[in-house]
């Protein structure tokens, strides 16, 4: 069981807790949505929950609850810049299908 973030998705999250002055790290869950199931829910971790799951990834914690663990296991977090854009990318391994927007997904 794993999460992980590449060097720059880590970088960023750093540098945006950094920017908020407080933060844990990453918090990263699931919810149902979308015409294809679930699609990803991306926070700052403020607190440690009881039931989370903590993955240390490149100097940054990212903490998942047991429920979306199921969805995501295994899932390489990306940032991806394209002009002044820059988002997440998930390299889920789980995915059997994707809706055509690309904003939810089916396991």
């Amino acid at each position: 069981m794993a999460i992980s973030l590449t060097e720059s998705a880590a970088e960023r999250v750093r540098s945006r807790i950094a920017t908020r002055g407080r933060g844990l790290g990453l918090r990263l869950a699931v919810k149902t949505s979308g015409c294809s199931g679930y699609s990803y829910v991306v926070d700052y971790a403020d607190e440690v929950r009881p039931d989370d799951l903590v993955f240390d990834t490149s100097g940054v914690k990212v903490y998942v609850d047991p429920a979306s663990l199921a969805a995501i296991d295994g899932t390489r977090i990306d940032l991806v810049r394209q002009g002044l854009n820059e988002s997440f990318r998930f390299e889920n391994p789980n995915i059997s299908g994707e809706c055509g927007c690309g904003e939810s997904f089916t396991v």
